[in-house]
Protein backbone atom coordinates (compact mmCIF):
# COMPACT_ATOMS: atom_id res chain seq x y z
CA UNK A 1 0.00 0.00 0.00
CA UNK A 2 2.50 2.16 0.75
CA UNK A 3 4.45 1.51 -2.61
CA UNK A 4 1.51 2.61 -4.51
CA UNK A 5 0.82 5.74 -2.45
CA UNK A 6 4.38 7.22 -3.38
CA UNK A 7 3.79 5.82 -6.70
CA UNK A 8 0.29 7.83 -7.24
CA UNK A 9 2.24 11.00 -5.36
CA UNK A 10 5.13 10.70 -8.37
CA UNK A 11 3.04 10.11 -10.63
CA UNK A 12 0.78 13.48 -9.98
CA UNK A 13 3.82 15.45 -9.50
CA UNK A 14 5.28 14.47 -13.07
CA UNK A 15 1.90 15.11 -14.49
CA UNK A 16 1.48 18.89 -12.75
CA UNK A 17 4.88 19.58 -13.92
CA UNK A 18 4.14 19.35 -17.14
CA UNK A 19 1.59 21.92 -19.32
CA UNK A 20 -1.30 21.07 -17.96
CA UNK A 21 -3.53 21.92 -20.78
CA UNK A 22 -1.56 19.28 -23.44
CA UNK A 23 -1.58 16.44 -20.63
CA UNK A 24 -3.97 13.61 -19.78
CA UNK A 25 -3.73 11.76 -17.05
CA UNK A 26 -5.16 8.11 -17.20
CA UNK A 27 -5.79 5.51 -14.94
CA UNK A 28 -5.58 1.82 -16.30
CA UNK A 29 -5.24 -1.85 -15.51
CA UNK A 30 -1.81 -3.30 -14.90
CA UNK A 31 -1.88 -5.95 -18.59
CA UNK A 32 -2.18 -2.18 -20.90
CA UNK A 33 1.22 -1.16 -19.02
CA UNK A 34 3.06 -4.45 -18.48
CA UNK A 35 2.53 -5.42 -21.62
CA UNK A 36 3.67 -2.23 -23.55
CA UNK A 37 0.58 -1.46 -25.33
CA UNK A 38 0.54 1.77 -24.06
CA UNK A 39 4.26 2.41 -24.39
CA UNK A 40 3.60 1.46 -28.35
CA UNK A 41 0.33 3.86 -28.45
CA UNK A 42 1.74 6.72 -26.37
CA UNK A 43 4.22 8.51 -28.86
CA UNK A 44 1.33 7.73 -31.80
CA UNK A 45 -1.52 9.46 -29.70
CA UNK A 46 0.84 12.57 -29.44
CA UNK A 47 1.48 12.60 -32.74
CA UNK A 48 -1.43 12.69 -33.77
CA UNK A 49 -3.41 15.07 -31.29
CA UNK A 50 -0.21 16.90 -29.85
CA UNK A 51 -1.94 15.16 -26.00
CA UNK A 52 0.88 14.22 -24.10
CA UNK A 53 -0.37 10.54 -22.38
CA UNK A 54 0.52 10.03 -18.87
CA UNK A 55 -0.56 7.22 -17.51
CA UNK A 56 -1.04 4.97 -13.51
CA UNK A 57 -1.59 1.54 -14.03
CA UNK A 58 -3.27 -0.58 -11.12
CA UNK A 59 -6.24 -3.09 -11.14
CA UNK A 60 -9.41 -2.26 -12.23
CA UNK A 61 -11.05 -1.64 -8.85
CA UNK A 62 -8.39 1.08 -7.51
CA UNK A 63 -8.47 2.69 -11.34
CA UNK A 64 -12.13 3.27 -10.99
CA UNK A 65 -11.63 5.23 -7.58
CA UNK A 66 -8.73 7.38 -8.71
CA UNK A 67 -11.76 8.31 -11.53
CA UNK A 68 -14.42 8.81 -8.84
CA UNK A 69 -11.84 10.60 -6.51
CA UNK A 70 -11.58 13.06 -9.15
CA UNK A 71 -7.76 12.22 -9.85
CA UNK A 72 -7.56 11.21 -13.18
CA UNK A 73 -9.16 12.46 -16.65
CA UNK A 74 -10.03 9.08 -18.26
CA UNK A 75 -9.85 5.34 -17.20
CA UNK A 76 -8.96 2.03 -19.19
CA UNK A 77 -9.66 -1.06 -17.53
CA UNK A 78 -11.31 -4.66 -18.14
CA UNK A 79 -14.13 -5.10 -15.35
CA UNK A 80 -17.54 -5.11 -17.44
CA UNK A 81 -19.99 -5.17 -14.26
CA UNK A 82 -17.87 -2.88 -12.51
CA UNK A 83 -17.28 0.14 -15.50
CA UNK A 84 -21.42 -0.48 -15.58
CA UNK A 85 -22.32 0.40 -12.38
CA UNK A 86 -19.55 3.09 -12.43
CA UNK A 87 -21.11 4.81 -15.36
CA UNK A 88 -24.70 4.67 -13.48
CA UNK A 89 -23.56 5.75 -10.74
CA UNK A 90 -22.65 8.75 -12.33
CA UNK A 91 -18.79 8.89 -11.87
CA UNK A 92 -18.05 7.95 -15.46
CA UNK A 93 -19.52 8.63 -19.16
CA UNK A 94 -18.93 7.95 -22.66
CA UNK A 95 -18.05 4.35 -22.29
CA UNK A 96 -17.09 2.70 -25.73
CA UNK A 97 -15.48 -0.35 -26.49
CA UNK A 98 -11.33 -0.66 -27.08
CA UNK A 99 -10.34 -4.01 -27.47
CA UNK A 100 -10.40 -7.85 -25.72
CA UNK A 101 -8.35 -10.90 -25.36
CA UNK A 102 -9.01 -13.72 -22.91
CA UNK A 103 -8.45 -15.52 -19.55
CA UNK A 104 -5.97 -18.35 -19.67
CA UNK A 105 -5.26 -20.64 -16.45
CA UNK A 106 -1.48 -21.13 -16.32
CA UNK A 107 1.04 -23.33 -14.39
CA UNK A 108 3.29 -26.34 -14.48
CA UNK A 109 3.16 -28.93 -17.21
CA UNK A 110 2.53 -31.63 -14.70
CA UNK A 111 -0.97 -30.48 -14.68
CA UNK A 112 -1.67 -30.24 -18.60
CA UNK A 113 -2.93 -34.00 -18.41
CA UNK A 114 -5.32 -33.51 -15.29
CA UNK A 115 -7.33 -30.28 -16.62
CA UNK A 116 -7.33 -31.62 -20.25
CA UNK A 117 -10.60 -31.30 -21.68
CA UNK A 118 -12.02 -30.01 -18.59
CA UNK A 119 -14.26 -26.81 -18.79
CA UNK A 120 -12.86 -23.67 -15.98
CA UNK A 121 -15.25 -24.66 -13.54
CA UNK A 122 -14.42 -28.32 -13.16
CA UNK A 123 -10.86 -27.45 -13.39
CA UNK A 124 -11.58 -24.74 -10.34
CA UNK A 125 -13.59 -27.59 -8.51
CA UNK A 126 -10.62 -30.05 -9.31
CA UNK A 127 -7.97 -27.32 -7.95
CA UNK A 128 -9.95 -27.12 -4.63
CA UNK A 129 -10.67 -30.82 -4.02
CA UNK A 130 -7.18 -31.55 -4.51
CA UNK A 131 -5.71 -28.22 -3.27
CA UNK A 132 -3.49 -27.67 -5.46
CA UNK A 133 -1.47 -24.09 -4.87
CA UNK A 134 -3.32 -21.18 -6.99
CA UNK A 135 -1.78 -17.71 -6.54
CA UNK A 136 -4.65 -15.09 -6.61
CA UNK A 137 -3.94 -11.39 -7.32
CA UNK A 138 -6.28 -11.05 -4.47
CA UNK A 139 -6.58 -6.84 -5.30
CA UNK A 140 -10.01 -5.96 -6.37
CA UNK A 141 -8.83 -5.95 -10.75
CA UNK A 142 -10.43 -6.97 -13.59
CA UNK A 143 -8.81 -10.15 -13.07
CA UNK A 144 -9.17 -10.98 -9.46
CA UNK A 145 -13.21 -10.11 -10.08
CA UNK A 146 -13.07 -12.46 -12.98
CA UNK A 147 -11.66 -15.37 -10.79
CA UNK A 148 -13.83 -14.99 -8.14
CA UNK A 149 -16.94 -14.91 -10.15
CA UNK A 150 -15.80 -18.48 -11.01
CA UNK A 151 -15.10 -19.43 -7.59
CA UNK A 152 -18.80 -18.18 -7.01
CA UNK A 153 -19.78 -20.03 -9.80
CA UNK A 154 -18.93 -23.64 -8.39
CA UNK A 155 -19.89 -22.30 -5.05
CA UNK A 156 -16.54 -22.43 -3.31
CA UNK A 157 -14.80 -19.83 -1.36
CA UNK A 158 -11.44 -20.28 -1.01
CA UNK A 159 -10.06 -17.53 1.11
CA UNK A 160 -7.60 -18.90 4.41
CA UNK A 161 -7.37 -22.27 2.64
CA UNK A 162 -3.55 -23.10 2.66
CA UNK A 163 -3.52 -23.72 -1.04
CA UNK A 164 -4.76 -20.52 -1.62
CA UNK A 165 -2.34 -17.84 -1.90
CA UNK A 166 -3.57 -14.00 -2.26
CA UNK A 167 -0.41 -11.78 -3.65
CA UNK A 168 -1.75 -8.54 -3.64
CA UNK A 169 0.05 -7.56 -6.26
CA UNK A 170 -0.11 -6.92 -10.27
CA UNK A 171 -0.43 -9.47 -13.17
CA UNK A 172 2.89 -10.02 -13.45
CA UNK A 173 4.26 -10.16 -9.82
CA UNK A 174 1.68 -12.43 -9.33
CA UNK A 175 2.60 -14.71 -12.56
CA UNK A 176 6.38 -14.50 -10.99
CA UNK A 177 5.09 -15.45 -7.86
CA UNK A 178 3.14 -18.49 -8.76
CA UNK A 179 6.17 -20.08 -10.77
CA UNK A 180 8.23 -19.74 -7.97
CA UNK A 181 5.72 -21.56 -5.72
CA UNK A 182 4.75 -24.50 -9.22
CA UNK A 183 1.07 -22.37 -8.92
CA UNK A 184 -1.75 -21.93 -10.81
CA UNK A 185 -2.70 -18.64 -11.17
CA UNK A 186 -5.50 -16.97 -14.06
CA UNK A 187 -3.84 -14.17 -16.50
CA UNK A 188 -5.24 -12.38 -18.69
CA UNK A 189 -3.17 -13.95 -22.09
CA UNK A 190 -1.66 -10.61 -22.80
CA UNK A 191 0.08 -10.58 -20.02
CA UNK A 192 1.41 -14.60 -20.12
CA UNK A 193 2.77 -13.38 -23.91
CA UNK A 194 4.80 -10.81 -22.40
CA UNK A 195 5.71 -13.61 -19.27
CA UNK A 196 6.55 -15.80 -22.35
CA UNK A 197 8.69 -13.34 -24.47
CA UNK A 198 10.99 -12.90 -21.47
CA UNK A 199 11.96 -16.77 -21.17
CA UNK A 200 12.31 -16.75 -24.69
CA UNK A 201 9.05 -18.20 -25.63
CA UNK A 202 9.63 -20.98 -23.18
CA UNK A 203 8.49 -19.95 -19.82
CA UNK A 204 8.49 -22.21 -16.74
CA UNK A 205 3.83 -22.02 -16.43
CA UNK A 206 2.39 -23.04 -19.45
CA UNK A 207 -1.79 -22.41 -20.57
CA UNK A 208 -3.34 -25.34 -19.33
CA UNK A 209 -7.29 -24.02 -19.82
CA UNK A 210 -8.44 -21.79 -22.14
CA UNK A 211 -11.24 -21.09 -24.59
CA UNK A 212 -14.43 -21.09 -22.66
CA UNK A 213 -16.63 -18.26 -23.07
CA UNK A 214 -16.69 -17.16 -19.71
CA UNK A 215 -13.09 -16.14 -20.17
CA UNK A 216 -13.61 -13.18 -22.65
CA UNK A 217 -11.84 -10.26 -21.26
CA UNK A 218 -12.90 -7.04 -22.49
CA UNK A 219 -11.47 -3.75 -21.99
CA UNK A 220 -13.32 -0.23 -22.10
CA UNK A 221 -12.35 3.22 -22.19
CA UNK A 222 -14.50 6.00 -20.89
CA UNK A 223 -13.73 9.79 -19.60
CA UNK A 224 -14.19 10.81 -15.77
CA UNK A 225 -17.57 12.47 -15.71
CA UNK A 226 -17.26 16.30 -15.61
CA UNK A 227 -20.54 17.00 -13.13
CA UNK A 228 -18.71 15.28 -10.62
CA UNK A 229 -15.47 16.51 -11.47
CA UNK A 230 -15.42 20.01 -12.31
CA UNK A 231 -11.50 20.08 -13.02
CA UNK A 232 -11.04 16.98 -15.17
CA UNK A 233 -9.95 17.63 -18.61
CA UNK A 234 -12.97 16.66 -20.22
CA UNK A 235 -11.92 17.75 -23.98
CA UNK A 236 -9.08 15.52 -23.70
CA UNK A 237 -10.59 12.07 -22.55
CA UNK A 238 -12.64 12.69 -25.26
CA UNK A 239 -10.30 12.79 -27.84
CA UNK A 240 -8.34 10.49 -26.73
CA UNK A 241 -11.38 8.20 -26.72
CA UNK A 242 -12.03 9.05 -30.07
CA UNK A 243 -8.88 8.21 -30.44
CA UNK A 244 -7.97 4.67 -29.27
CA UNK A 245 -11.25 3.45 -30.85
CA UNK A 246 -10.74 5.02 -34.13
CA UNK A 247 -9.05 3.31 -36.90
CA UNK A 248 -5.39 4.04 -36.91
CA UNK A 249 -5.27 3.35 -33.49
CA UNK A 250 -7.09 -0.11 -33.41
CA UNK A 251 -4.49 -0.70 -36.57
CA UNK A 252 -2.31 -0.43 -34.31
CA UNK A 253 -3.49 -2.23 -31.45
CA UNK A 254 -4.31 -5.45 -33.97
CA UNK A 255 -0.61 -5.44 -34.82
CA UNK A 256 0.61 -5.36 -31.69
CA UNK A 257 2.61 -8.48 -31.07
CA UNK A 258 5.17 -10.05 -28.94
CA UNK A 259 6.53 -14.14 -29.70
CA UNK A 260 4.51 -13.28 -33.14
CA UNK A 261 1.46 -13.37 -31.27
CA UNK A 262 -1.19 -10.88 -31.19
CA UNK A 263 -1.69 -9.62 -27.24
CA UNK A 264 -5.29 -7.94 -27.80
CA UNK A 265 -8.29 -7.77 -30.56
CA UNK A 266 -9.57 -4.19 -31.33
CA UNK A 267 -12.72 -4.46 -30.52
CA UNK A 268 -14.39 -0.70 -31.20
CA UNK A 269 -17.58 -0.49 -32.65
Amino acid sequence: MHKFLSFLIAFFAMAHSLNATDTLKLATTTSTDNTGLLDYLAPSFKQDSGILLHWISTGSGKALKLGENCDVDAILVHSPDKEEKYVKDGFGIDRRAVMYNDFVIIGVQKYSAKFKDKNINEVFALIAEEKIPFASRGDNSGTHNKERAVWESVEINPEKKEWYIEVGQGMLKTIYLATQKSALTLTDRGTYIKYANNFKGNPPLKILTQGDEILKNPYSVMAVNPKNCPNVKYDLAKKFILWITGENAQKKIGEFKLLDKTLFTPDAK
